[in-house]
């Protein structure tokens, strides 16, 4: 009975601490989603710095939720819990690579995420105002995360249904240079995933479908621009690709 009872509260322990990580996990998500959904304004707004100065407060915040999670696994085996964080993970990459290429025109690389997400803070005896009995003796406490390789994958895949829109938003705004340019790199992108193929992860290969969808859209756009852009007009140029857009969804569901 004795070891019953240091068994059963061994697992109320397990079980309670992977609630805690799915709610943390849902609040990165929610978070990340509204970060994504700000990132958007930036085709519209003509104020863009202050858009991207709004957007790195907000994943700021969701960093802190990350580090929460990273001083939830102190000791345990990340990979126990993966299942319960990894949709926040995968929210937060697409929106950190989103706000990246809207900076930089470039993809976010797996190491300079992981190295955002490195948390130190001074020992508690810093936090109060009393000086250490020795300088030397401060402490650091550092807690960490790691994006696994697959998490990274799936959040980039993800990415391109955003960049997809912005396309189609950059069109609706006038802006004819933008969807070229995201056709090159969306095509990239492709390429990279296709040199996986169906050796990856299963959720990797299910997600090249997408991708392949939202380049698909993209070129649209893109041939429509060259061909007929000339003809129409550019505030009626958004429903044109809005409508050959769900014309490309019907004839892949057919197929």
């Amino acid at each position: 009975m004795v070891s019953f009872k240091s068994f059963q509260l061994e697992l109320d322990t397990r079980h309670d601490k992977y609630e805690r990580l799915v709610k943390l996990s849902r609040d990165i998500t929610i978070e990340s989603k509204r970060t994504i959904f700000l990132l958007h304004r930036i085709t519209s707004d003509p104020n863009g710095e202050e858009i991207l100065n709004e957007s790195e407060a907000k994943l700021e915040a969701v960093r802190q939720k990350i580090k929460q999670v990273a001083q939830e696994l102190i000791g345990e085996d990340m990979y126990q819990f993966h299942r319960a964080i990894s949709p926040g993970l995968q929210e937060y990459v697409e929106a950190v690579s989103f706000q990246y290429f809207i900076k930089t025109r470039s993809l976010i690389s797996v190491q300079e995420i992981n190295k955002q997400l490195i948390f130190t803070m001074e020992d508690k005896e810093e936090e109060t105002n009393t000086p250490p009995s020795n300088p030397y003796d401060k402490q650091l406490c550092t807690w960490s995360l790691k994006v696994t390789p697959v998490d990274y994958l799936l959040g980039v895949a993800d990415l391109t249904g955003e960049l997809m829109r912005m396309c189609i938003n950059s069109v609706g705004n006038g802006d004819i240079d933008t969807p070229f340019e995201l056709s090159q790199f969306l095509r990239q992108i492709y390429d990279g995933f296709s040199y996986i193929g169906n050796t990856g992860p299963y959720e990797v290969s299910k997600k090249l479908y997408t991708l392949k969808q939202s380049l698909a859209k993209v070129e649209n756009a893109c041939y429509t621009l060259k061909v007929r852009g000339s003809e129409i007009p550019k505030h009626m140029l958004a429903d044109v690709f809005s409508t050959k857009a769900e014309m490309i969804d019907r004839e892949e569901g057919l197929s």
